[in-house]
């Protein structure tokens, strides 16, 4: 069976699950291996689990495939139920750690996981008050925690302000590039076969890169990739 990988973190570290894009593939490919699944085409993306799965641009890409998408977690498509319900009337959904699962029974798991995620933040809204408590009854070990507490929310602000920004701009170059992609096959169509040649083609068309710069051999190659334009 044909299908399309996708793999998200939050940051560009390992982000929120703690497992980072090298483990996700790992997970992917072992299952793909056991399936017998041929993934066509991998996506990988930075951006917040926060972000509707349907206005990441790497997720887009994805979809338009009509083919099944294979993730290591079901978290890494979405952590709101109704987000992954909209993905299920959209395509067949396939998961690592679970690969018999259908699309009623990773529904299932996603309405239990919402469920019980709604129970930790009521447990830590009660803990969080208790502590306040003690920490205005003059309690100093509350008092430093609720202290470190604000510190970490603070950085947490500071990541998710980063992260929000990159997704940004990779909208910002993806849909550049598109706007790139009739030039650049116009130059491919004139039998042009080097990266140099590419570039010196594309500056002569007056088109530059999302900063506004001359392409270069380098420039050139990772739009190709992106864009999957071969000689």
């Amino acid at each position: 069976m044909d299908v399309v990988a996708y793999v998200r973190v939050s940051t560009k570290g390992q982000g929120e699950s703690g497992l980072g894009m090298e483990a996700q593939c790992d997970y992917i490919q072992s299952a793909a291996r056991q399936q017998g699944w041929n993934i066509v085409e991998w996506f990988t993306e930075v951006a917040s689990g926060s972000v509707v799965p349907t206005e990441r641009p790497e997720l887009k890409k994805a979809l338009s495939h009509n083919l099944p998408i294979v993730v290591a977690k079901l978290d890494r498509l979405s952590r709101d139920v109704e987000h992954i319900a909209g993905l299920m009337k959209r395509a067949t959904l396939k998961v690592a750690t679970m690969p018999h699962a259908d699309n009623f029974q990773l529904h299932l798991f996603a309405s239990l996981a919402e469920q019980e995620r709604a129970f930790i933040r009521n447990r830590t809204k009660e803990a969080l008050a208790s502590l306040k408590s003690r920490a205005d009854a003059g309690d100093a070990v509350a008092v430093q925690k609720i202290n470190n507490r604000s510190q970490a929310l603070a950085k947490g602000r500071a990541v998710a302000d980063i992260t929000a920004a990159n997704s940004v701009r990779m909208e910002r170059v993806t849909g550049h590039q598109e706007l790139v992609r009739p030039h650049l096959e116009s130059c491919l169509y004139n039998k042009i076969n080097t990266l140099q040649s590419v570039a010196d083609c594309l500056n002569a068309k007056g088109v530059y890169t999302a900063r506004g710069n001359e392409w270069n051999p380098t420039a050139v190659r990772r739009l190709m990739i992106a864009l999957s334009v071969s000689f």
